[in-house]
């Protein structure tokens, strides 16, 4: 399955590897793509692993906004 999130305050290259090392960490990701300027993650995971709002959950608790 492919999602894309959009992190409204994901403004430096150190925001960009937290929030990838963070999805990276859970398991049935496949693949993911960040574009800072955008604003946006593309992630590339197995549904029968992962449940999209779990890494949603991750990714807020570490200070991000997820729209």
């Amino acid at each position: 399955m492919k999602s894309t999130l959009k992190i409204s305050n994901m403004k430096t290259l150190r925001d960009v590897s937290m929030v990838r090392n963070a999805i990276s960490q859970n398991e049935g990701v496949f693949a993911c793509q960040i574009s800072r300027e955008k604003g946006e993650v593309e992630i590339v995971y197995d549904s029968y692993f992962l449940n999209l709002d779990k890494v949603i959950e991750g990714l807020e608790v570490m200070g991000f906004d997820v729209i």
